[in-house]
C-alpha cells in the first residue's frame, strides 16, 4: 500500500524535475570548474544528453538512481502500490537508456553516465577525477 493518498502522490510526482536537477547542477559545476564548456540537453541527439561537448565528441548523462534503476539502494526501491505498472515503467526506462547509449556510441560519441548517488558531497572528489579522466581521454 502506498504511504501517500492519491492526491499527495500526484503532487509528489508533479514535482519531479527532468532538467536542472541538483545532481545535474553538481556535474555541470564540476565540468565547468575543470575548464570545459558544453551544450545542455541536445534535442538532436538520442536521449537528449544532459551535457554535450561537441568538439570532444563526448556526452554526459546524469541519471537519477530511482528512475533509471541503479544498483544502489535508491535504485532498488519500488513503490508498494501498482507494482506491475512501476516495474513495466522501470523496464522501459532501462531499455530506452540502453538504446540511446548504443545509438550514440555507434554515431561516434563517447558516453559517460553519472548516477545521482555519485554526486553526493562525500563522493565529489572521486566524481571530479572521473569526469577529468573522461574529458581528457
Amino acid at each position: 500500500m502506498d504511504v501517500f493518498t492519491k492526491a499527495e502522490r500526484s503532487r509528489v510526482m508533479r514535482a519531479v524535475k527532468s532538467a536542472d536537477t541538483t545532481p545535474e547542477m553538481v556535474v555541470r559545476r564540476l565540468v565547468h570548474g575543470l575548464g570545459y564548456r558544453y551544450r545542455l540537453h541536445a534535442k538532436d541527439l538520442p536521449g537528449k544528453p544532459d551535457l554535450v561537448l561537441p568538439r570532444l565528441g563526448k556526452v554526459i548523462f546524469v541519471h537519477g538512481c530511482f528512475w533509471h534503476r541503479h544498483r544502489c539502494d535508491a535504485g532498488q526501491s519500488t513503490p508498494a502500490s501498482r507494482v506491475d505498472y512501476w516495474q513495466a515503467k522501470f523496464d522501459r526506462n532501462v531499455a530506452r537508456d540502453k538504446s540511446h547509449l548504443r545509438k550514440l556510441r555507434r554515431a561516434g560519441w563517447s558516453v559517460l553516465v553519472v548516477w545521482e548517488c555519485q554526486t553526493k558531497a562525500s563522493r565529489r572528489a572521486v566524481l571530479e577525477r572521473r569526469l577529468g579522466r573522461f574529458l581528457k581521454d
